[in-house]
């Protein structure tokens, strides 16, 4: 549900104004050299990412039960990735790069160079987005947020009370969230910067007869946009208490078998193979925002250009391995893509 479809336009006028020529062409490099390895059903590749994602820390301050940074149960090590390599990034992929996502697992907000990031982004016209806990959006932390030139932040809430809310935020204060979000708004109003502010919230079983009122809440805090988004479960085939007794916010339905399958079927393609990618706080170089502990990894940036990663034989067999049989990579196997 949109709150605001002036702001929704400026988001998006902001997003234009950030595809240069090179860019533009880039992109349709990108969507042709997919189109004809789906129809081929090999790998042709043209064209550097459209998108990334890049992970400013694996640290957060809370515990959410399906988060691997929250359980803290990650095989890679916990760190925060540090100004030189975000530099190396930018300037072997901002040329090309229209939309910058500076989050992977952890909270932004806890790398204390990430304003730095957004800045440095920004100031090479690309268009910057990040996605938030809520608990580090002081007064402070607001003005800068909003200074920053961030384009879009969105803020996860998952409850209307704090009983609700903590029942998977657990460590969170719904308080603290929501001051945090009148604080983001109150310095977007007094600094006119433009920013979109989206308010997100995971339907669990626990909290799914909140919408209506997250709604409420979203408009009366003066938010832009509610994102209404399905859970991704990980223990799921046998049931979980989490997944919604409404299958319309389910990721999940049960079937005569008593099991839960994925409600949406995979086809043998990922255009986000071809158009996107993510890198870990530690130059670790992954094929998408599944693959949470980077099993999958291409290569690492620290000791080789991005470039040779993203054309490299491994790449290119997963890409091939997605159009023959996408169902064989564990990655793929809870997507909901």
């Amino acid at each position: 549900m949109i709150i605001n479809y002036r702001n929704k336009i400026a988001d998006s006028w902001s997003l234009i104004k950030s595809i240069t020529i090179v860019r533009l062409f880039n992109i349709i490099l990108i969507k042709v050299s997919f189109l004809i390895s789906y129809v081929f059903k090999k790998n042709f590749h043209s064209g550097m990412p459209v998108s990334i994602s890049v992970e400013p820390t694996t640290s957060c301050n809370l515990q959410c039960k399906e988060c691997p940074s929250g359980k803290r149960i990650f095989t890679r090590p916990t760190g925060k990735l540090n100004l030189e390599l975000f530099n190396t990034i930018i300037s072997q992929l901002g040329k090309n790069l229209t939309y910058l996502t500076l989050y992977f697992q952890g909270e932004p907000y806890l790398n204390p160079d990430f304003f730095t990031f957004v800045k440095e982004a920004r100031s090479k016209n690309i268009y910057v987005a990040t996605s938030t806990n809520g608990h580090f959006l002081t007064k402070e932390n607001a003005v800068k947020t909003i200074e920053s030139g961030l384009n879009r932040l969105i803020i996860s809430v998952d409850g209307i009370d704090q009983h609700t809310y903590e029942q998977y935020r657990q460590g969170g204060d719904l308080g603290k969230v929501t001051e945090g979000i009148k604080n983001l708004v109150m310095a977007r109003n007094e600094k006119k910067y433009t920013i979109y502010i989206i308010l997100q919230f995971i339907v669990f079983a626990f909290n799914e007869h909140q919408i209506d009122a997250i709604k409420k809440l979203a408009k009366e805090l003066g938010v832009d946009e509610v994102q209404i988004k399905t859970a991704q479960i990980y223990d799921y085939e046998k049931g979980n208490p989490l997944i919604p007794c409404d299958d319309k916010f389910s990721r999940y339905i049960k079937k005569d078998d008593g099991l839960y399958y994925l409600k949406k079927k995979t086809k043998n393609k990922c255009y986000r193979m071809w158009s996107s990618c993510v890198l870990s706080w530690d130059g670790l170089v992954v094929p998408c925002c599944f693959d949470k502990d980077a099993e999958f990894r291409m290569g690492d940036l620290k000791v080789e250009s991005f470039k040779t990663i993203w054309t490299n034989n491994k790449y290119n067999d997963f890409r091939n391995q997605v159009l023959k049989n996408r169902n064989t990579n564990s990655i793929c196997n809870n997507c909901s893509e």
